[in-house]
């Protein structure tokens, strides 16, 4: 059988084109996982050219600048918010000594445990009439109601704009913190020994430096921001997100929520740009560095009490209000430890978590193990780049792009079964919970891809080079020499996984068959109908279960000084 030659080349087309033959099924692998991955970005391109003139001309006109003009507003919130309250920690634990310091370095971190819309729910209890800042105002003061004072309310953009803050600024920290241990030391030094106080060198010197971990961290705190969709329709906030949800569910125009989605993408797409650029930057400035035992500078009377305090805010208020609250409700309302929806919101919500961390790691390592196989093949590693920028898109752009195809597949098959051979049965795949999967294999594959590129990176390549003078195969080397290795980073990866998959609301609201409950789902129902103190236990369950990866966070943090 003669194979066909491609232009300018003496080698077969398959092999001129994909490299020599091992690993091929890998490299299929990796394409069929690639095509998953961008298939609802090209539906909600179709979908969206498909809308008509008519309808994208309401949205531009009436639609978008009012929820991008919100949008926008909340973002610049979340940046000023996330990078101050980051960048500021993030110099004083690592630059000075003072009470408590070692503690903070860590317990900073743990806000990251508490999902969106739970602290968006803890927080308006918290500030409410009822809660205790207001209580303690009316004793201290002799008011005797509501219309006796004026309290801010958190129903509003900056209020929205504040809760996402508390709870996303550990992102900025945790690559300040990291950028510091490399590189801060010695420069606060040299500063010091040219007569530069504590401020003119955070000012003058560190942050220059900081800026592309500050970048980072904002960008992807943002990316938070835009995927959330609990918390700001909980606190009455018309973001573009918010809108595009409306749009399907409430309006039932999906061509319009695809319309609005593209600009969506666009906003997501710049923000991955920049998060990339940010990141290679601080790759960058951290390359062949080495973590140095740093000289922090003591502090003491009201400098010390200010430092102390400052620490100590963000974790009160981005974790411990909410753990106050939530715990509360969870004391109050024991007696739905019995209630047979929250076990079966439960059992799903594992079910659903284990399944998408074993396929989403069992992706991430298939795409980086090819990606080791073929390190020449330059169209491979932007393939496989560009299949992890899922982490940015919002579920509820992936539910749509999802949805609304396997729907009509779904009616299709239908149909097609009950003409040709009359059977009659339910939808196959929307109905099944499948979709659910697809849409957190895509939004976490980036996470797993991630922690086993960098587990990789710690195998030499000459264990590949001895594992294939023995007659081992591609995939016999894999099982054999690297997975036995790459435990550690397994596990770390399928663990941060499953902790997300188990806070996911975005797109498990529009996925979900009908009757299917997940932990958020279940507290989400019950918190739109104002009835977010009868699902403290399911609360408490995830927040629990999210302090998981913070631990292994501070653990490495706490590993050096």
């Amino acid at each position: 059988m003669t194979q066909t030659l491609s232009p300018n080349s003496k080698k077969p087309f398959p092999v001129a084109f994909f490299g020599n033959r091992r690993g091929l099924g890998f490299v299929a692998l990796t394409l069929v996982i690639a095509v998953v991955v961008l298939f609802p970005l090209a539906t909600l391109v179709l979908m969206a050219l498909g809308g008509g003139a008519e309808s994208l001309t309401h949205v531009i006109r009436y639609v978008l600048p009012r929820t991008l003009s919100t949008t926008a507003v909340l973002m610049m919130g979340v940046v000023v918010g996330t990078g101050v309250i980051g960048t500021i920690s993030a110099w004083l634990v690592m630059t000075f000594r003072f009470p408590g310091r070692r503690f903070f370095l860590w317990a900073l971190v743990l806000p990251l445990a508490i999902p969106s819309y739970l602290g968006a729910y803890a927080f308006v209890e918290f500030l409410s009439f009822t809660g205790p800042p207001q209580t303690l105002l009316r004793g201290i003061m002799g008011f005797e109601s509501a219309r006796d004072y004026w309290f801010p309310s958190v129903r509003n953009t900056g209020g929205a704009a504040l809760i996402l803050s508390l709870v996303f600024y550990p992102y900025v920290y945790l690559a300040c913190v990291a950028l510091l241990k490399l590189q801060g030391n010695r420069l606060v030094e040299a500063s010091r020994a040219l007569g530069k106080g504590p401020l003119g060198t955070l000012w003058g010197v560190l942050l220059p430096l900081l800026r592309p971990a500050i970048a980072a961290g904002v960008v992807l705190a943002l990316m938070e921001t835009l995927n959330d969709i609990g918390a700001v329709e909980f606190l009455g906030v018309e973001t573009i997100t918010f809108t595009i949800f409306d749009t399907w569910l409430t309006r039932r125009d999906a061509q319009g929520a695809a319309q609005m989605t593209l600009a969506l993408l666009l906003l997501v797409f710049a923000l991955v740009l920049a998060e990339r650029w940010a990141r290679n930057r601080q790759n960058d400035a951290l390359a062949g560095k080495r973590p140095t035992v740093p000289t922090q500078q003591e502090l003491t009377g009201v400098w010390s009490a200010l430092a102390t305090i400052w620490c100590a805010l963000p974790i009160v208020l981005g974790f411990g209000v909410p753990l106050l609250i939530l715990g509360g409700y969870a004391v109050e309302r024991l007696d739905t430890l019995g209630d047979a929806r929250l076990h079966q919101a439960l059992v799903t919500s594992l079910k659903i978590a284990f399944s998408a961390s074993a396929l989403t790691v069992l992706a991430g390592l298939i795409m980086v193990y090819t990606l080791r196989l073929r390190s020449g093949a330059g169209w491979l590693r932007f393939l496989v780049r560009i299949s992890s920028v899922g982490y940015a898109i919002p579920g509820t752009i992936l539910a749509l792009g999802l949805f609304v195809p396997m729907a009509s597949f779904d009616n299709w098959m239908i149909d097609r079964a009950n003409g040709w051979f009359g059977w009659s049965f339910g939808l196959a795949i929307t109905g099944s919970g499948a979709l659910i999967l697809i849409a957190y294999l895509i939004r976490f594959l980036a996470i797993a891809e991630g922690n086993l590129d960098s587990g990789f990176r710690n195998i030499p390549l000459a264990r590949d080079d001895a594992s294939r003078t023995m007659g081992q195969g591609a995939w016999m080397t894999l099982a054999r020499v690297h997975i036995p290795t790459l435990w550690p980073a397994l596990s770390a990866a399928a663990l941060l996984v499953f902790i997300d998959a188990l806070k996911e609301l975005s797109a498990t609201i529009f996925l979900r068959p009908f009757g299917m409950r997940t932990l958020s789902t279940y507290i989400y129902d019950y918190a739109s109908r104002a009835r977010v103190e009868e699902t403290g236990v399911a609360c408490l369950i995830i927040v629990v279960l999210g302090v998981l990866p913070v631990i292994i966070l501070a653990r490495r943090l706490s590993a050096r000084p």
